[in-house]
């Protein structure tokens, strides 16, 4: 008896529920692709708004207010703010650092060791391991002479070196990002030591990537050291 008087009070409960209550109307302002950290995944998501109403027999009754704008996984729905959008997908990230190593590497081979046959075959089996199975040194000499050209190479390269980090180090973890410096300072050290202007290159791809300059330095270091 008590085991089917708790069912019935629980259907009551339901029943009210279903009386009365608050619900939302939503609208979806647009939509797209993005990570979702519910899913750990990439997914649709759309960006909804809404208007919240006290509701009695389905008949809404009294405004309560806005809600929202959320992020709603079109998989999972779950309802996230909206700064999660500013989270690459897995896609987009894997792009970012393909074309991270790009910069960097060709940033490298343009502070002086790009006539070394060692450097451009270090910087190409950099750029395969990246995710360029197609790279050849003649590809990156053309490309780099393209960026050289009328003397404008150095700061082309700076410049591109900051816009294609900066965005990206916020969303690698330390390690990730002292990789990427790691892959240029191996370049650089493919002849032989650091000379300046690949030093001051690293130093910039350190800089863009919110490395400090001890750890630079110390990073620069391991790198000439054996594994």
């Amino acid at each position: 008896m008590r085991s089917r008087d708790r069912r019935s009070r629980a259907g009551e409960d339901a029943k009210r529920i279903r009386l009365a209550g608050v619900r939302t109307s939503w609208r979806t302002l647009d939509d797209g692709d993005f990570f979702c950290p519910e899913c750990g995944g990439d997914r649709r998501y759309r960006r909804r708004t809404g208007r919240r109403r006290f509701v009695v027999l389905n008949v809404p009754l009294v405004p309560r207010g806005p809600a929202g704008p959320v992020v709603e996984c079109v998989a999972c729905r779950a309802h996230l703010p909206s700064d999660v959008l500013d989270h690459p997908t897995t896609t987009r990230l894997s792009t970012m650092l393909r074309e991270a190593v790009h910069s960097v590497a060709l940033a490298v081979m343009a502070a002086g060791g790009a006539e070394a046959r060692p450097v451009r075959t270090a910087a190409v089996e950099t750029m395969c391991a990246a995710g360029f199975p197609g790279c050849t040194e003649d590809e990156l000499t053309t490309l780099l002479a393209a960026l050289t050209a009328e003397g404008q190479g150095g700061v082309s390269l700076e410049i591109e070196l900051h816009e294609v980090l900066a965005p990206l180090a916020p969303h690698l973890a330390v390690p990730g990002r002292e990789s990427l410096l790691l892959q240029g300072a191996r370049i650089a050290l493919a002849d032989g030591v650091y000379c300046s202007a690949e030093r001051e290159v690293l130093a910039t791809v350190g800089r863009a990537l919110g490395i400090g300059a001890d750890d630079v330095d110390r990073l620069l270091a391991e790198a000439r050291t054996p594994s």
